[in-house]
């Protein structure tokens, strides 16, 4: 099993504890991002891509919850590869902040944050996937809409209903009734040769793969109906560790993916990984 870097140290899996007490346990008090390795240009290593948007996103999340990291991004960008270093080829690494040790309930206690970043080896995602909606919504008002929380049991639920037909990942709607975004996933989609994505007050995450390809390619951030997907000529989504996949099914609505559009995307985020670990 891979080292874990936790609060300073790199240690064997069964020697990183935690108390039963840390709030990213009791409350899901804490936020987290999951970056994909990719091998470093004109070298041999597989390393983090993308670290500066990431260590940008959790400082804002952290800034949103409250929570204050007295950890260098310097420190926390050397965990990341410290660990990475211990993947072979392609793999995740998660760097996860929490309230730090407190009371069985939300009061916070003071402690020193939790700090640890763990990975694994990944397997390739399917060029295509297959998508459904779920009933219920992402609330765009609430306090911690656009954070990278580690509350995700919405998401587990939601993805778990995705499973069970037979599809990979779940679509959300918010209070609105539009198009929001996946458990895991920004979405995109292509209606008349037009690419658009909900924008940031639709309630979705700032996600960094999301952020690049609205920077690679000409994408209007629109608030969108859910029945878009329904009338859509391509659907893909996005995210840290598939990248742009293309989604051939979406509910009943069957699509020719990757479309062109699609494919376009794909490539042209795939040559900035090529060209560029932290863009």
């Amino acid at each position: 099993m891979l080292p874990v870097w936790l609060d300073g140290h790199l240690l064997a899996p069964d020697d990183a504890r935690v108390p039963v007490s840390d709030h990213g346990i009791t409350v899901g008090d804490g936020v987290f991002e999951t970056l994909r390795t990719a091998p470093e240009p004109g070298g041999t290593r597989w390393v983090p891509f993308a670290v500066t948007r990431h260590l940008r996103r959790l400082r804002r999340s952290l800034d949103g919850l409250g929570l204050e990291l007295h950890r260098s991004d310097d420190e926390l960008r050397d965990a990341m590869h410290a660990v990475a270093g211990h993947i072979e080829g392609a793999g995740r690494v998660r760097l996860t902040v929490t309230g730090g040790p407190g009371p069985l309930g939300s009061a916070r206690s003071g402690e020193p944050l939790t700090v640890f970043v763990a990975g694994s080896a990944i397997d390739a995602w399917p060029e295509t996937g297959e998508a459904v909606t779920v009933p219920w919504v992402r609330n765009e008002r609430s306090a911690v809409a656009g954070l990278k929380t580690t509350s995700y049991a919405e998401n587990v639920v939601a993805l778990a209903r995705a499973k069970e037909s037979g599809a990979s990942e779940a679509l959300f709607a918010n209070t609105a009734g539009q198009l929001c975004e996946g458990t895991g996933s920004n979405v995109f989609v292509v209606l008349g040769g037009r690419l658009s994505t909900p924008p940031l007050s639709s309630g979705c995450l700032a996600g960094v793969t999301r952020e690049l390809v609205c920077e690679l390619t000409d994408v209007a951030q629109d608030d969108l109906p859910m029945a878009v997907l329904a009338e859509a000529d391509e659907v893909f989504l996005t995210s840290s560790t598939r990248d742009v996949q293309g989604q051939h099914r979406v509910d009943d609505h069957v699509l020719d993916a990757p479309g062109p559009i699609t494919r376009d995307v794909a490539q042209a985020f795939a040559d900035l990984v090529a060209k560029d670990i932290d863009p």
